[in-house]
């Protein structure tokens, strides 16, 4: 049997995360687990962006190289707008934060 290394102090299930995403988003990494395995890690914006800083100052990685190009930008407002245009009430009824 494969171990997995969990790389953050705190985990959480997929299904407990679902129940309030919110309080998860935090100033350190939380593990999210499926079958005691992490499937992912959320964070902050704070830290993801703090991250980016680091790892584009490393030179790791090209500036910007995580970041959405202004063609996709475009084209992601573009979807988005279409999206809302055509939504009924219905639909936008369904939106909570």
């Amino acid at each position: 049997m494969a171990s997995h290394a969990i790389l953050a102090e705190k985990a959480v299930s997929v299904s407990e995360a679902r129940k309030n995403l919110s309080q998860y988003f935090i100033d350190e990494p939380v593990a999210v687990l499926s079958n005691n395995k992490p499937t992912g890690y959320m964070l902050s914006a704070d830290l993801y962006e703090k991250m980016l800083r680091i790892i584009e100052a490393s030179g790791a990685a090209e500036p910007g190289f995580f970041r959405p190009s202004a063609v996709r930008l475009k084209e992601i407002s573009r979807i988005s707008e279409k999206l809302l245009l055509e939504a009924d009430a219905a639909k936008l009824s369904e939106f909570s934060e």
